[in-house]
């Protein structure tokens, strides 16, 4: 297929909303984590139990900042380290029980935000959202 200009006005204006929609959710950061931290709780979500060097890989930091991360996640009982079966000199790190219950409630209230917001939308522009998301989702999917 080749791109047209078509194509290449619209990628533009998708990036540049996609990019201001995420800006407007990651503001909606709550609790007293930085959104570094919230990051980090959800990629140990989905890598459980990980490593801290796998961690800063996945958040693309250095393993002293994921440390730190860590440490204040810990802290404050929402992750948990254990050592690593495989290598004595190493840290696995895992997700609390808090530490579910907080992203979960995060979500649930990013969620009800973004909900609002498309319901105050005309209603016949909800509907087309609501229409083109298998589109959205495709595209976010591809590689």
């Amino acid at each position: 297929m080749t791109t047209t200009l078509a194509h290449a006005d619209a990628a533009s204006r998708l990036r540049l909303a996609i990019a201001r929609l995420a800006r407007q959710l990651r503001q909606q950061t709550l609790g007293n984590l930085t959104l570094t931290q919230w990051s980090a709780l959800a990629t140990v979500e989905t890598h459980e139990p990980v490593r801290i060097g796998d961690l800063a890989e996945h958040e693309g930091v250095s393993a002293a900042t994921a440390t730190r991360v860590v440490a204040v996640l810990e802290e404050r009982g929402l992750v948990e380290r254990s050592a690593d079966a495989a290598d004595r000199r190493s840290w696995r790190v895992s997700l609390t029980d808090g530490g579910r219950r907080e992203l979960t409630l995060m979500r649930k209230i990013r969620t009800a935000r973004l909900a609002q917001r498309i319901a105050s939308l005309d209603p016949a522009d909800a509907s087309r959202l609501i229409e083109l998301l298998p589109v959205l989702e495709a595209l976010a999917g591809e590689e």
